[in-house]
């Protein structure tokens, strides 16, 4: 049976307009001075200057062209469409510090690829056409981090489709032997041991390396795993020949085509904010690239003066100036939609600033307080996603180098003094104690939580392992050194 219900419910919308903004806040300082010229490009209303002619709008037409900043129009489309719960997530762990570049332009680093220097090497030696073939064939199997992960028997496989060519795998071995000579040194191993044995077979052969190449080639396990001692025991050395062997081997490249990879783009991190300290006065500022001198082109509003003063019954007059208030409408919501994001950035940095004051006066990760994007939103008065666009994509300058700023949300950790205390701290405090420890006997994580536990921080031994792991630092029986 079918029935006919009417039901009420509240949708929220964003008019394009709205959506345009949101594109425009969440844009780096980078790609802003672009996403302007843009703008310009398209709108000839729109031009570089700060002369604005305030009588644009006469008291008659301010309805018509919508002078409210927030009347962002009546075409509405699904809220659902453009904010994304997803956006929101990695703020409460995640968040690298930036470096401490500079405002620059972002360079491009030109080099050659790994590809192009191995192949000119490969001009020099004295090959037969067979051999030359073979050559560029491994050459091609090498991977970004100077591997040869390919069977041999692959490879003669490929030679024979691909080139037509009989080449035994004791014929690919010999022309690879060639190639493991060439720059950088390590290269076209095919497995780790190999990689650092091409590495010291270039070194003086002193007792040191043939010690450092004998644990490569028959107890390259037992050195993975640390078990010193069995290695000590089984080539009968004193612990100083070990520890210069095992120093001699942690020093060469394990990623030999790690330097030489194809010719990549350098982006370094412009800040959006400049911080700085003024005898204990934190004073905030804009990148001057996030406030450009934008106006109302005067031409343009002299057009619509010359309109009002017309014979508004000319078809073609009317249609020229219904085309030049388009482009002054939406010139004047740019530049109004440039300054909300100005008044956007600044609001949220602001508050970041008041609740992290005591890291930015003395730069010390250990006094991060606990902050999530929801506390910058109630404090403000905005939307989550909103801080969360910000936050994505914007830096801070300070006197300590340059911060992303999600850099300084961070989830709460319990304390016996019934505060909490930022995760960020814990780690900073976590990293102090493994760094103390001792390389002969490092500390597990059952006794770095009861270590933790004692200074107040309650925190379990999961928890102790997932932060350490966060910080890249591995397990006890891995740290321990001779």
């Amino acid at each position: 049976m079918q029935r006919l219900d009417l039901k009420q419910f509240l949708q929220q919308k964003l008019s394009p307009q709205q959506i345009q903004f949101i594109k425009l806040l969440q844009i780096p300082t980078a790609e802003l001075e672009m996403r302007i010229k843009e703008e310009m490009e398209i709108n000839p209303a729109l031009e570089e200057g700060t002369n604005e002619p305030e009588d644009l709008y006469s008291d008659s037409n301010e309805e018509e062209y919508g002078d409210n900043d927030d009347d962002y129009g009546k075409d509405d489309i699904d809220l659902n469409d453009y904010l994304n719960d997803d956006e929101i997530s990695g703020y409460k762990m995640q968040g690298d510090r930036g470096g401490d570049e500079d405002d620059k332009e972002t360079p491009i680093a030109v080099s050659s690829t790994l590809t192009d220097q191995l192949l000119d090497q490969l001009g020099f030696l004295d090959l037969n056409d067979k051999q030359h073939t073979i050559g560029m064939q491994l050459i091609g199997s090498i991977d970004h981090d100077g591997y040869i992960r390919r069977e041999l028997s692959s490879i003669s496989n490929d030679l024979a489709f691909s080139q037509n060519i009989d080449a035994s795998e004791e014929e690919i071995e010999e022309v690879l032997h060639m190639i493991q000579t060439f720059d950088p040194a390590g290269i076209g191993a095919r497995d780790l041991p190999e990689c650092l044995l091409l590495q010291l077979h270039r070194r003086e052969q002193d007792s040191t390396t043939m010690l450092a190449e004998r644990i490569l080639e028959q107890a390259f396990d037992e050195f993975t795993k640390k078990h010193y001692s069995k290695i000590q025991s089984r080539f009968n050395v004193d612990e100083e020949e070990l520890k210069k062997a095992i120093d001699l081997i942690t020093k060469l490249n394990p990623k030999p085509g790690g330097a030489g990879a194809s010719m990549t783009r350098v982006q370094y991190i412009i800040p959006d904010f400049i911080l700085t300290n003024n005898n204990g006065q934190l004073e905030l500022s804009l990148n001057s690239r996030n406030a450009p001198d934008l106006r109302i082109s005067r031409s343009y509003s002299d057009m619509f003066d010359a309109y009002e003063k017309s014979d508004k019954k000319d078809k073609k007059l009317k249609e020229t100036v219904t085309f030049v208030k388009q482009k002054l409408d939406a010139a004047k919501w740019f530049i109004d939609a440039i300054r909300q994001r100005q008044n956007t950035l600044l609001r949220t940095m602001e508050s970041i600033i008041k609740y992290q004051h005591d890291f930015f006066l003395e730069g010390d990760e250990s006094e991060l307080r606990p902050m999530i994007l929801k506390d910058i939103a109630e404090d403000i008065g905005m939307d989550i996603s909103t801080v969360s666009r910000v936050a994505n994509s914007k830096a801070v300058q300070t006197e300590f180098g340059i911060y992303p700023l999600k850099y300084f949300f961070s989830e709460g950790i319990a304390t016996d003094s019934g505060e909490d205390a930022s995760s960020r701290e814990v780690k900073h405090i976590l990293k102090e104690i493994i760094e103390n420890e001792s390389k002969r006997k490092p500390l597990s994580d059952d006794k770095i939580e009861k270590m933790l536990n004692e200074k107040g921080y309650n925190i379990a031994r999961r928890t102790v392992a997932k932060y350490r792991e966060q910080l890249n630092i591995p397990v006890a029986r891995l740290r321990k050194e001779l």
